[in-house]
């Protein structure tokens, strides 16, 4: 079977997407806030049960969009104020991301022990679609599949380190992709504005 050529829509829109990205460097400002949070619950787990460990995690997950904000403003990284023609894809985005809190709510009851795998994937359950949003699917799916992968392994494999090694996975691959968007929107940036 051939295959299809684009659509002028569909390139229009590929330009539209990577421009967006260049021009607030990925919005690396969010997932560094994304860095911040983990550590901290990494930290904490040294220091409570799951009991005391869910009752900060759970509060603690509103402080990363200000964070994100905060660490936009003070970057000087705009991401929250650039507008695009994939805008219209956060809102649904976003409520399919935060449907896997039915399963926490279920583990509070059920399993406990299973909440830092469930919050630590179910908040990546967004990236692929983010990643799209800027024209770079596969450097935001690679983030959540990495990250699912590392706490799945860390679950089974260490148990005992479920409230620290796990959470402190995540904030590992969180940096991890910081830096590999800053460089890559760089990048980018510079191949469109030649």
């Amino acid at each position: 079977m051939p295959k299809r050529e684009p659509t002028a829509l569909e390139l229009a829109l590929k330009e539209e997407r990577l421009a967006a990205y260049a021009r607030v460097r990925g919005g690396y400002s969010v997932p560094l806030a994304g860095t911040v949070f983990w550590l901290g619950l990494g930290g904490l787990g040294y220091f409570t049960d799951i009991v005391g460990w869910v009752k900060i995690a759970f509060p603690a997950t509103g402080l990363i969009f200000p964070l994100a904000i905060f660490f936009g403003w003070a970057l000087k990284n705009p991401w929250l104020k650039d507008k695009n023609a994939t805008m219209s894809l956060l809102p649904p985005v976003m409520i399919s991301m935060l449907l896997f809190w039915v399963f926490i709510v279920a583990a509070i009851k059920e399993a406990p022990a299973l909440i830092p795998l469930i919050l630590a994937v179910g908040m990546s359950f967004h990236w692929p679609a983010i990643g799209w949003s800027y024209g770079r699917s596969a450097l935001f799916t690679a983030h959540a599949v990495v990250r699912a992968l590392a706490c799945l392994y860390i679950f089974m494999a260490y148990p005992d380190h479920r409230l620290t090694w796990l959470p402190f996975s995540v904030a590992a691959v969180y940096l991890a992709t910081v830096i590999a968007i800053y460089v890559d929107s760089g990048l980018v940036a510079r191949r469109l504005a030649r």
